[in-house]
């Protein structure tokens, strides 16, 4: 393999570092092309691959281990932080994707007259649905409701644009702004029109 490498790098001409995993370790080998030959240097660095990089689910599992047993100087903190970090970003993307699509849904309920009789089953049980998915997020993180408020006139207005997008109605027919408050879009009971 190493010998394939090096016949690809003669034909590039180019610098470039090469990578080899081999095991558990990545070997860094610099080269340089000079004239029409290649010249490899001799700076050869051998870092060990961390379990993170090499099987992500026995991390995790390991990682687990080592919390537990207040093991800690085994911790690889590093990626411990940048993986919790990921999760609060993780959640506040997937509360704000499930406001972003019932607001959408309380649209097409409101102002899609031409579909409403044969599509409001669909769309009422959609909106109970991302109500359901909002709430199972709140009731582990009940903070991310002030992310719910902070977001809730963009993902309106997200919201109101891929409605229009569906729908092709007049973007006069429905508000810049929503006409409903948070507290009534998270309510299980209400809905902007109900069949008589």
């Amino acid at each position: 393999m190493l010998k394939e490498n090096i016949r690809r790098l003669k034909a590039q001409q180019t610098k470039k570092s090469v990578l080899l995993i081999l095991s558990s370790y990545i070997i860094k080998i610099r080269h340089k092309v000079i004239g029409n030959g290649l010249k490899m240097t001799a700076e050869i660095s051998l870092r060990q691959t961390s379990l993170y990089e090499t099987d992500y689910q026995l991390w995790l599992e390991q990682t687990v281990v080592d919390l537990r047993s207040q093991n800690f100087h085994n911790l690889d903190l590093e990626n411990l932080i940048e993986e919790i970090e990921s999760l609060g970003k993780r959640d506040k993307r997937a509360i704000a994707s499930y406001l972003r699509r019932l607001l959408e849904h309380l649209l097409k309920i409101k102002h899609w007259q031409t579909e409403r009789q044969t599509c409001f089953r669909g769309w009422d049980l959609e909106v109970s649905n991302f109500r359901l998915n909002i709430a199972a997020l709140l009731k582990d993180s009940p903070s991310l409701k002030n992310h719910l408020s902070e977001s809730f006139v963009s993902e309106y207005k997200s919201a109101r644009k891929l409605f229009l997008k569906a729908s092709e109605l007049d973007a006069a027919i429905v508000p810049q702004e929503p006409k409903f408050t948070l507290s009534e879009v998270l309510n299980e009971d209400w809905l902007p029109w109900r069949p008589e």
